[in-house]
């Protein structure tokens, strides 16, 4: 049984057989935005300002959300849409559509594979269910509070690892306009996991590795600020698959916290001792 979310202060209830049904269709969603953006997909994107980047982007998103923002809202009409990907803390009670329509959007410009399309759904700030497509693979994952994660029907678990020294681990880039603090406490963390880890991986977007975290491929994952639509489905899935999910002192972990960390329960303490220091 994987140990449940409740310990790291993300309290989740049991999926429900409306839940699952729900998780279905969020999976037929996000896939279908899925093959929008990979219409869109080929050749590197130039520009010459942040200005025409932020527009691309933008673009990616918009093709990505006229396609999810309908779907989920027949799905469920009360339920509000974030689609603020950046944007992160507590949300307002009630049920709400937290979305990456692209994940990794900038790897999607450049014509690198790791992007993806994200939906998790939450109620009264408690991840109910998410589901993580990856449209180049055509990989789905997906995850439903108490009933395990999964992709494309097969469960996931975390790696049995219980040497940091054996272990791979990763990391993600700061935002570009990050607080200088936050980007100067990135890379002292790594300067530390460089020591006491095997390997360190450091790239965008956050989502990826914490599925590799699920899938027992990667050991470790940590985060300094973060936003939600970053964090939220990958906490569902490596904690269905028996992860254990704190901030980087070992504390619980909610949207509020100003750090994140993801790892097999082999390591999670050492992790925390390395982050610490």
């Amino acid at each position: 049984m994987p140990e449940s979310i409740q310990t790291t202060a993300i309290v989740a209830t049991a999926g429900s057989a409306s839940d699952a049904d729900l998780l279905a269709q969020t999976v037929m969603a996000v896939r279908a935005a899925g093959s929008v953006l990979r219409e869109r997909f080929g050749d590197v994107v130039r520009y010459q300002t942040r200005e025409e980047l932020m527009r691309a982007l933008a673009a990616n998103d918009d093709a990505a959300l006229d396609v999810l923002r309908p779907r989920l809202t027949l799905l469920r009409p009360d339920a509000r849409l974030v689609e603020d990907e950046l944007a992160g803390g507590a949300l307002p009670p009630g049920e709400w559509w937290v979305l990456d329509p692209a994940e990794g959007n900038v790897n999607h410009l450049h014509a690198l594979p790791e992007w993806a399309v994200t939906a998790t759904l939450v109620r009264d700030n408690q991840p109910v269910l998410t589901a993580v497509h990856m449209p180049l693979t055509a990989e789905t994952y997906t995850a439903l509070a108490g009933a395990g994660a999964h992709l494309d029907g097969r469960p996931l678990h975390v790696s049995r690892t219980t040497d940091l020294g054996l272990s791979i681990v990763a990391t993600s880039q700061a935002r570009p306009d990050e607080d200088e603090k936050v980007v100067r406490r990135i890379g002292s963390s790594i300067t530390a996991m460089l020591f006491d880890a095997l390997v360190v991986r450091t790239s965008v977007p956050a989502t990826l590795h914490l599925l590799n975290v699920a899938a027992g491929r990667i050991d470790a994952f940590w985060q300094f600020a973060g936003a939600r639509a970053d964090l939220l489905p990958g906490a569902l899935l490596v904690t269905e698959a028996g992860g254990r999910i704190s901030d980087a002192e070992g504390r619980p972990w909610t949207p509020e916290s100003e750090s994140f960390l993801a790892a097999a329960p082999g390591v999670h303490t050492q992790a925390v001792t390395t982050l610490s220091r």
